[in-house]
């Protein structure tokens, strides 16, 4: 039988000062002034609609992206979060993060944002070279960022993380090592580093940079981990590092398959209901107008996952951890016997990409590095 996992709240902000060519999210450029007023009353009207899907529980975590959730003034983060917590209750260590930019006028909000309640604040930095900054769109310089780490650490927040990319266009091994010792330098308790891709139906996507070849991007990798595990992180999933208690809880609910509420524009949602033996996935409406429609609901989308689904769903998502997979959780979050996967595990088993015990599955160091093998292996059965 399911059981009810622990459960976080998505808030989705959809609008930036301008869009990043790499950018897949559900982002807007912003052409006029922002309806801060008007869509925090929105989202806590979705959140409403949303109420009968708590069952109970108190939130555990609630992350607040976008988008540049760092344009909406602590006065509306305030009163939004004191919306959220007057219809569903906190739980007592609640992790509350927003991701901001590293521009002047967002770094100087952060005090602001403690007062309201965030306690882990996620930078944009994406890279401390003036030039990839300028080909990655970003409206910010290196002094910028450094700067908007030095406030966050001051700021009184219980951690806060850097995101960093590499694999950059033209970029070496020696560039991308010089932007992961500067972030390391800035002494982050989390640091997100993970490789520039090409998506579809974005400006990169139309007209794609020249990339580092795969051999460069490998050794990038490889270096650069032993960098980060010498300054004391532990890679805990495939792009996330940390040092140790400074995992993002938000993130691990998600990766292990747990459940999320998830309002805001395009938000998605994964909700266990165990009394009827369904997990649903929500999916909110995209566009701003649209969504502020008065008198529109929010929710877009629903549909449940089958029980032939959930397999690939719950390991698509656990094997991105490097911690040990117990089988009692896999039992717990999809209602599935762990012996009804075992010819789907066999291939990731028979290639070394999967161990096994009686108790705990664990993806082997070259499973991380074969991961989408890895879960293709689960698609063919």
């Amino acid at each position: 039988m399911l059981s009810l996992p622990p459960l976080s709240l998505y808030v989705h902000i959809p609008w930036c000062v301008q869009k990043c060519p790499y950018c897949d999210f559900n982002s807007h450029a912003l052409r006029q002034g922002l309806p801060e007023t008007e869509y925090v009353a929105a989202l806590l009207r979705d959140l409403e609609a949303d109420l009968p899907l708590v069952q109970g529980r108190a939130l555990a975590s609630i992350f607040i992206g976008g988008g540049t959730p760092s344009l909406f003034s602590p006065a509306s983060v305030a009163q939004l979060l004191a919306g959220i917590r007057q219809r569903i209750p906190f739980a007592p260590d609640i992790e509350i993060t927003l991701e901001a930019n590293p521009g002047t006028v967002e770094a100087g909000r952060f005090p602001g944002y403690v007062a309201a309640g965030v306690n882990r604040i996620s930078i944009g930095v994406q890279s401390f070279a003036p030039e990839q900054l300028q080909r990655l769109g970003r409206i910010h310089g290196p002094d910028e960022a450094i700067a908007a780490a030095h406030q966050a650490a001051q700021a009184g927040l219980r951690s806060f993380n850097l995101d960093l990319m590499h694999g950059l266009p033209q970029q070496d091994v020696a560039a991308a090592l010089a932007d992961l010792r500067q972030a390391i330098a800035l002494a982050p308790p989390h640091l997100s580093w993970y490789q520039l891709t090409i998506e579809p139906n974005t400006a990169f996507g139309s007209k794609p940079p020249v990339l580092p070849e795969d051999e460069l991007l490998w050794e990038i990798q490889e270096q650069g981990h032993a960098l980060l595990l010498a300054a004391g992180y532990r890679q805990y999933e495939i792009s996330a590092y940390a040092k140790p208690g400074f995992e993002c809880r938000h993130n691990l609910n998600y990766w292990r398959f747990g459940d999320y509420l998830g309002i805001g524009c395009g938000a998605h949602g994964k909700i266990s209901l165990p009394e009827q033996d369904v997990i649903c996935r929500t999916v909110k409406v995209k566009h701003p107008k649209g969504y502020l429609e008065p008198g529109r609901a929010a929710l877009d989308q629903r549909w449940e996952v089958s029980h032939d689904e959930r397999p690939f769903e719950y390991f698509m998502n656990r094997f991105r951890l490097f911690e040990p997979v117990p089988k009692a959780e896999f039992a717990a979050r999809t209602a599935l016997a762990a012996d009804s996967v075992t010819t789907r595990l066999a291939d990731g088993l028979r290639l070394a990409l999967l161990n096994e015990t009686p108790s705990h599955w664990q993806v082997t160091e070259l499973g991380h590095r074969y991961l989408n093998r890895l879960l293709a292996g689960l698609m063919d059965d």
